[in-house]
């Protein structure tokens, strides 16, 4: 079962499907973090692309704080799923106050994270949206909503593991859907993984500065060139 050494093997794997994108200037990468950062450092690297932080949080139910009622993404975009807070009986109340709660937290991840960068343009472009696995999906479908408000020219969804009905979600959602694997039952996501130790904040922003460092001599050219 395990198919994956850590994210960045994951990564490694992930990025040979974006050989085809290589050296494009109008690709960027964007990680959910803090997981999907080791994955996406490895396809942008790969394929000479800048990358960023797609910041997205899950709102738990709660009680029950894996089981995902909606997400929460970067420019006020909320995704609730209604099936969950149906089955569940979450009041507004309690619904609001989770999103309180959660939406300080993606706040003070931005500042930690982009540590005074601003956000990647990604207008007319085609960004690849990179985590290391889906369980029920809100947390990437709010990412590809949060995205589309920004108008990139495609948006692809990319991801080691995830099960075959949640793939099919997100591929009507986003432009193209990438899975390297897709298990029925998925079980969870670390489970397909020798080593999934959690991604710390120290991790995210030494990937993020090592990739921003690789891509200082291409954008000495590029200025060069203009």
């Amino acid at each position: 079962m395990r198919t994956f050494q850590n994210r960045r093997d994951a990564g490694r794997k992930l990025a040979q499907r974006f050989d085809h994108l290589s050296g494009r200037p109008d690709v960027v990468v964007l990680a959910l973090p803090r997981g999907g950062v080791p994955v996406a450092y490895e396809v942008a690297t790969r394929i000479g692309a800048p990358l960023d932080v797609l910041v997205v949080r899950k709102l738990g139910v709660p009680g029950h704080a894996e089981l995902a009622m909606g997400a929460i993404a970067s420019g006020g975009i909320l995704v609730a799923d209604q099936r969950i807070l149906a089955a569940t009986g979450v009041t507004r109340e309690a619904f609001a106050a989770v999103e309180r709660r959660e939406r300080a937290e993606l706040e003070r991840r931005e500042r930690v994270f982009r540590e005074g960068m601003p956000p990647l343009d990604v207008k007319g472009k085609t960004v690849i949206v990179v985590d290391d696995g889906l369980a029920t999906g809100a947390t990437m479908a709010a990412a590809v909503d949060a995205l589309r408000t920004r108008d990139p020219a495609r948006v692809v969804v990319a991801v080691p593991v995830a099960s075959p009905d949640i793939c099919e979600a997100l591929g009507r959602r986003a432009d193209e859907m990438v899975c390297l694997v897709t298990p029925y039952p998925l079980y969870a996501i670390g489970l397909w993984y020798e080593d999934f130790t959690q991604t710390t904040d120290e991790d995210v922003r030494a990937l993020l500065g090592a990739a921003r460092e690789a891509r200082k001599p291409e954008d000495a050219v590029a200025r060069t060139a203009r």
